[in-house]
Protein backbone atom coordinates (compact mmCIF):
# COMPACT_ATOMS: atom_id res chain seq x y z
CA UNK A 1 0.00 0.00 0.00
CA UNK A 2 1.66 3.33 -0.93
CA UNK A 3 -0.02 6.18 1.90
CA UNK A 4 -0.49 9.47 -0.53
CA UNK A 5 -0.88 12.78 1.10
CA UNK A 6 -2.62 15.82 -1.02
CA UNK A 7 -2.23 19.24 0.06
CA UNK A 8 -4.70 21.75 -1.16
CA UNK A 9 -6.67 18.59 -2.04
CA UNK A 10 -10.11 20.42 -1.70
CA UNK A 11 -9.64 22.23 -4.88
CA UNK A 12 -10.98 21.03 -8.17
CA UNK A 13 -7.93 18.77 -8.91
CA UNK A 14 -7.82 17.56 -5.42
CA UNK A 15 -11.66 16.66 -5.63
CA UNK A 16 -10.71 14.33 -8.91
CA UNK A 17 -7.63 12.66 -7.19
CA UNK A 18 -9.55 11.85 -3.90
CA UNK A 19 -12.41 10.28 -6.08
CA UNK A 20 -9.55 8.45 -8.33
CA UNK A 21 -7.59 7.11 -5.40
CA UNK A 22 -8.56 4.14 -3.28
CA UNK A 23 -9.57 5.42 -0.07
CA UNK A 24 -8.17 3.52 2.41
CA UNK A 25 -4.45 5.10 0.54
CA UNK A 26 -5.07 8.92 0.99
CA UNK A 27 -5.03 11.71 3.43
CA UNK A 28 -7.01 15.39 1.64
CA UNK A 29 -5.52 17.94 3.92
CA UNK A 30 -6.91 21.33 2.78
CA UNK A 31 -8.12 24.98 5.07
CA UNK A 32 -11.47 22.87 5.29
CA UNK A 33 -12.74 20.09 4.07
CA UNK A 34 -15.35 21.21 0.77
CA UNK A 35 -16.65 18.70 -1.92
CA UNK A 36 -14.74 15.53 -0.83
CA UNK A 37 -15.67 12.37 -1.57
CA UNK A 38 -17.33 10.98 0.93
CA UNK A 39 -15.28 8.36 3.11
CA UNK A 40 -11.93 10.28 2.40
CA UNK A 41 -9.99 10.84 5.15
CA UNK A 42 -9.11 14.45 5.93
CA UNK A 43 -6.90 16.84 7.68
CA UNK A 44 -7.16 20.27 8.20
CA UNK A 45 -3.81 21.53 7.38
CA UNK A 46 -2.30 25.37 6.58
CA UNK A 47 0.46 25.17 4.37
CA UNK A 48 2.14 28.36 5.38
CA UNK A 49 2.94 27.92 8.98
CA UNK A 50 3.85 24.83 11.01
CA UNK A 51 1.18 22.22 10.31
CA UNK A 52 3.23 20.65 7.04
CA UNK A 53 6.00 19.44 9.79
CA UNK A 54 2.94 18.17 12.55
CA UNK A 55 1.05 16.48 9.56
CA UNK A 56 3.23 14.65 7.71
CA UNK A 57 5.63 13.44 10.64
CA UNK A 58 2.45 12.28 12.13
CA UNK A 59 0.72 10.80 8.99
CA UNK A 60 4.43 9.10 7.47
CA UNK A 61 3.34 9.44 3.97
CA UNK A 62 5.14 7.51 0.85
CA UNK A 63 3.76 10.25 -1.78
CA UNK A 64 3.35 13.87 -1.44
CA UNK A 65 1.18 15.49 -3.40
CA UNK A 66 1.32 19.67 -3.15
CA UNK A 67 -1.83 21.44 -5.02
CA UNK A 68 -1.68 24.00 -2.61
CA UNK A 69 -1.55 27.21 -4.51
CA UNK A 70 -2.93 30.64 -5.31
CA UNK A 71 -3.76 30.63 -8.86
CA UNK A 72 -6.62 33.46 -8.81
CA UNK A 73 -6.28 35.33 -5.92
CA UNK A 74 -9.34 36.12 -4.12
CA UNK A 75 -10.75 39.63 -4.44
CA UNK A 76 -8.73 41.17 -1.62
CA UNK A 77 -5.60 39.23 -1.04
CA UNK A 78 -2.75 40.72 -0.72
CA UNK A 79 0.47 39.61 -2.46
CA UNK A 80 2.49 38.73 0.67
CA UNK A 81 -0.44 36.27 1.30
CA UNK A 82 -0.26 34.62 -1.88
CA UNK A 83 3.53 33.66 -1.48
CA UNK A 84 3.28 32.86 1.63
CA UNK A 85 0.75 30.25 0.25
CA UNK A 86 2.71 29.68 -2.94
CA UNK A 87 6.21 30.16 -2.16
CA UNK A 88 6.49 29.46 1.73
CA UNK A 89 4.02 26.75 1.71
CA UNK A 90 5.77 24.72 -0.93
CA UNK A 91 9.17 25.31 1.51
CA UNK A 92 6.86 24.13 4.30
CA UNK A 93 5.96 21.02 2.62
CA UNK A 94 9.40 20.55 1.11
CA UNK A 95 11.12 20.38 4.32
CA UNK A 96 8.84 18.31 5.95
CA UNK A 97 9.05 15.72 3.06
CA UNK A 98 12.72 15.70 3.69
CA UNK A 99 12.66 15.44 7.35
CA UNK A 100 10.11 12.46 7.75
CA UNK A 101 11.32 10.67 5.20
CA UNK A 102 8.75 10.78 2.28
CA UNK A 103 9.66 9.15 -0.57
CA UNK A 104 8.35 10.84 -3.86
CA UNK A 105 6.68 14.33 -4.07
CA UNK A 106 4.64 15.92 -7.26
CA UNK A 107 4.33 19.18 -7.15
CA UNK A 108 1.98 21.15 -9.86
CA UNK A 109 3.97 23.99 -10.91
CA UNK A 110 2.55 26.18 -14.07
CA UNK A 111 3.90 26.99 -17.71
CA UNK A 112 3.87 30.52 -16.58
CA UNK A 113 7.31 29.72 -14.84
CA UNK A 114 8.96 30.00 -18.15
CA UNK A 115 7.32 34.06 -17.86
CA UNK A 116 6.02 36.26 -20.03
CA UNK A 117 8.73 36.54 -22.74
CA UNK A 118 9.23 38.25 -26.31
CA UNK A 119 12.32 35.05 -26.69
CA UNK A 120 10.07 32.36 -25.72
CA UNK A 121 10.60 29.69 -27.99
CA UNK A 122 7.33 28.25 -29.54
CA UNK A 123 7.29 25.68 -28.50
CA UNK A 124 8.81 25.35 -24.89
CA UNK A 125 10.47 22.51 -23.90
CA UNK A 126 11.15 21.81 -20.13
CA UNK A 127 14.89 22.60 -21.08
CA UNK A 128 13.97 26.31 -20.90
CA UNK A 129 14.91 27.81 -18.12
CA UNK A 130 12.17 29.61 -16.12
CA UNK A 131 12.29 33.40 -15.66
CA UNK A 132 9.16 34.21 -14.21
CA UNK A 133 8.06 37.63 -14.66
CA UNK A 134 8.47 39.96 -11.04
CA UNK A 135 5.60 41.59 -11.89
CA UNK A 136 3.04 38.95 -12.30
CA UNK A 137 2.52 37.56 -9.19
CA UNK A 138 1.79 33.79 -9.89
CA UNK A 139 4.76 33.44 -12.65
CA UNK A 140 7.25 35.08 -10.38
CA UNK A 141 6.19 32.70 -7.21
CA UNK A 142 6.26 29.28 -9.82
CA UNK A 143 10.00 30.17 -10.88
CA UNK A 144 11.10 30.70 -7.00
CA UNK A 145 9.14 26.94 -6.50
CA UNK A 146 10.86 25.64 -9.40
CA UNK A 147 14.23 27.06 -8.04
CA UNK A 148 13.83 25.52 -4.77
CA UNK A 149 12.79 22.57 -6.00
CA UNK A 150 15.64 22.17 -8.08
CA UNK A 151 17.88 22.54 -5.24
CA UNK A 152 16.43 20.38 -3.66
CA UNK A 153 17.13 17.76 -6.64
CA UNK A 154 20.70 18.31 -6.02
CA UNK A 155 20.80 18.64 -2.15
CA UNK A 156 18.32 15.76 -1.33
CA UNK A 157 18.14 13.27 -4.25
CA UNK A 158 16.52 10.23 -2.20
CA UNK A 159 13.34 12.19 -2.71
CA UNK A 160 11.92 12.03 -6.36
CA UNK A 161 10.54 15.03 -7.71
CA UNK A 162 7.37 14.76 -10.17
CA UNK A 163 6.96 18.08 -11.74
CA UNK A 164 3.77 19.57 -13.63
CA UNK A 165 4.33 22.45 -15.73
CA UNK A 166 0.72 22.91 -16.77
CA UNK A 167 -0.92 24.71 -19.03
CA UNK A 168 -4.48 26.54 -18.67
CA UNK A 169 -6.42 24.06 -17.04
CA UNK A 170 -10.49 24.08 -18.45
CA UNK A 171 -13.44 21.71 -17.65
CA UNK A 172 -16.95 21.48 -16.70
CA UNK A 173 -17.23 24.77 -14.35
CA UNK A 174 -13.95 26.32 -14.45
CA UNK A 175 -14.24 30.05 -14.10
CA UNK A 176 -11.20 32.27 -13.48
CA UNK A 177 -9.42 35.25 -14.68
CA UNK A 178 -8.68 33.44 -18.10
CA UNK A 179 -12.09 32.59 -18.61
CA UNK A 180 -13.09 36.24 -18.07
CA UNK A 181 -10.86 37.30 -20.96
CA UNK A 182 -13.23 34.74 -23.34
CA UNK A 183 -16.17 35.53 -21.98
CA UNK A 184 -15.75 39.43 -23.36
CA UNK A 185 -18.10 40.64 -25.75
CA UNK A 186 -15.02 41.17 -27.98
CA UNK A 187 -11.41 39.59 -27.33
CA UNK A 188 -8.73 41.54 -26.50
CA UNK A 189 -5.34 41.02 -28.20
CA UNK A 190 -2.43 42.70 -28.79
CA UNK A 191 -1.45 44.19 -32.51
CA UNK A 192 1.38 41.91 -34.11
CA UNK A 193 0.88 39.27 -31.25
CA UNK A 194 -0.95 35.67 -32.12
CA UNK A 195 -1.68 35.22 -27.93
CA UNK A 196 -1.36 31.54 -27.77
CA UNK A 197 -3.22 29.21 -25.36
CA UNK A 198 -2.32 26.24 -24.17
CA UNK A 199 -5.28 23.96 -22.75
CA UNK A 200 -5.29 20.77 -20.62
CA UNK A 201 -8.51 18.93 -19.45
CA UNK A 202 -9.47 19.09 -16.14
CA UNK A 203 -10.05 15.25 -16.63
CA UNK A 204 -6.40 14.51 -18.36
CA UNK A 205 -4.67 16.89 -15.14
CA UNK A 206 -6.20 14.32 -12.28
CA UNK A 207 -4.95 11.30 -14.72
CA UNK A 208 -1.82 12.68 -14.76
CA UNK A 209 -1.20 13.58 -11.17
CA UNK A 210 -2.49 10.45 -10.44
CA UNK A 211 -0.01 8.59 -12.34
CA UNK A 212 2.67 10.72 -10.92
CA UNK A 213 1.62 10.17 -7.72
CA UNK A 214 1.28 6.15 -8.48
CA UNK A 215 4.58 5.03 -10.47
CA UNK A 216 5.09 7.93 -13.69
CA UNK A 217 9.04 8.56 -13.66
CA UNK A 218 10.73 11.07 -11.79
CA UNK A 219 11.45 14.31 -13.76
CA UNK A 220 9.99 17.66 -14.81
CA UNK A 221 7.36 17.83 -17.32
CA UNK A 222 4.97 20.09 -19.56
CA UNK A 223 1.13 19.47 -18.89
CA UNK A 224 -0.77 20.55 -22.35
CA UNK A 225 -3.05 19.28 -25.16
CA UNK A 226 -1.58 18.94 -28.46
CA UNK A 227 -1.31 21.87 -30.28
CA UNK A 228 -2.29 25.09 -29.60
CA UNK A 229 -4.76 27.91 -30.08
CA UNK A 230 -4.61 31.50 -31.02
CA UNK A 231 -7.00 34.57 -30.51
CA UNK A 232 -7.95 34.32 -33.51
CA UNK A 233 -8.70 30.80 -33.50
CA UNK A 234 -10.63 31.31 -29.93
CA UNK A 235 -12.47 33.72 -31.80
CA UNK A 236 -13.87 32.23 -34.03
CA UNK A 237 -14.79 29.31 -32.22
CA UNK A 238 -16.74 31.54 -30.11
CA UNK A 239 -18.16 33.66 -32.83
CA UNK A 240 -17.04 36.57 -31.22
CA UNK A 241 -15.08 39.75 -32.76
CA UNK A 242 -11.27 40.81 -31.71
CA UNK A 243 -10.60 44.06 -30.86
CA UNK A 244 -6.55 44.50 -31.82
CA UNK A 245 -4.75 47.69 -29.83
CA UNK A 246 -1.23 48.47 -30.16
CA UNK A 247 0.72 47.75 -26.82
CA UNK A 248 2.08 50.83 -25.99
CA UNK A 249 -1.96 52.30 -26.64
CA UNK A 250 -3.03 49.38 -23.98
CA UNK A 251 -0.61 49.61 -21.61
CA UNK A 252 -1.34 53.46 -21.22
CA UNK A 253 -4.82 52.87 -20.80
CA UNK A 254 -4.31 50.27 -17.95
CA UNK A 255 -1.54 52.37 -16.39
CA UNK A 256 -4.62 55.48 -15.90
CA UNK A 257 -7.28 52.63 -15.11
CA UNK A 258 -5.82 50.81 -12.55
CA UNK A 259 -4.98 53.35 -10.04
CA UNK A 260 -8.92 54.64 -10.47
CA UNK A 261 -10.56 51.49 -9.56
CA UNK A 262 -11.60 51.12 -13.29
CA UNK A 263 -9.73 48.06 -14.41
CA UNK A 264 -8.16 45.27 -12.05
CA UNK A 265 -5.43 45.01 -13.89
CA UNK A 266 -2.16 47.11 -14.68
CA UNK A 267 -0.04 47.60 -17.67
CA UNK A 268 2.32 44.70 -17.14
CA UNK A 269 -1.42 42.49 -17.83
CA UNK A 270 0.33 43.45 -21.60
CA UNK A 271 3.12 40.80 -21.52
CA UNK A 272 0.59 38.45 -20.50
CA UNK A 273 -1.31 38.71 -23.76
CA UNK A 274 1.95 39.15 -25.98
CA UNK A 275 3.91 36.29 -25.02
CA UNK A 276 1.85 33.54 -23.49
CA UNK A 277 4.19 30.79 -23.39
CA UNK A 278 3.07 27.56 -25.53
CA UNK A 279 4.26 24.31 -24.00
CA UNK A 280 5.63 21.44 -25.76
CA UNK A 281 4.14 17.66 -24.66
CA UNK A 282 6.76 15.06 -25.97
CA UNK A 283 8.24 14.59 -22.97
CA UNK A 284 4.94 13.76 -21.20
CA UNK A 285 3.97 11.63 -23.56
CA UNK A 286 7.12 9.87 -24.37
CA UNK A 287 9.28 9.90 -21.12
CA UNK A 288 5.93 10.05 -18.81
CA UNK A 289 3.93 7.70 -20.62
CA UNK A 290 0.70 9.85 -20.79
CA UNK A 291 -1.19 11.32 -24.10
CA UNK A 292 -3.39 13.48 -23.22
CA UNK A 293 -7.28 12.64 -24.57
CA UNK A 294 -8.32 15.73 -25.63
CA UNK A 295 -6.19 18.47 -27.50
CA UNK A 296 -6.40 21.86 -26.58
CA UNK A 297 -8.76 22.36 -29.38
CA UNK A 298 -10.96 19.76 -28.20
CA UNK A 299 -10.31 21.17 -24.63
CA UNK A 300 -11.32 24.32 -25.71
CA UNK A 301 -14.51 23.15 -27.41
CA UNK A 302 -15.62 21.12 -24.38
CA UNK A 303 -15.60 24.51 -22.20
CA UNK A 304 -17.23 26.31 -24.65
CA UNK A 305 -20.07 23.83 -25.47
CA UNK A 306 -20.62 23.75 -21.42
CA UNK A 307 -19.96 27.49 -20.73
CA UNK A 308 -22.62 28.56 -23.46
CA UNK A 309 -25.53 25.51 -23.52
Amino acid sequence: MTRILITGGAGMVGRALADALPREDILVTDLARVGLPEGVRFRRMDVTGPDPDTVIGDEKPDVVVHLASIVTPPPGMTRDRAFAVDVTGTRNVLAACVEHGVRRLVVTSSGAAYGYHADNPVPLTEEVPCHGNPEFAYADHKARVEAMLADARRDHPGLEQVVLRVGTVLGAGTDNQITALFRRRRLLAIRGSDSPFVFIWTRDLARIVERAATGAPAGVYNVAGDGWMTVDDIARALGKPVLRLPASALKLALAVAHPLGLSRYGPEQVRFLQYRPVLDNQRLKQVFGYTPELTSAQVFDLWRREANP
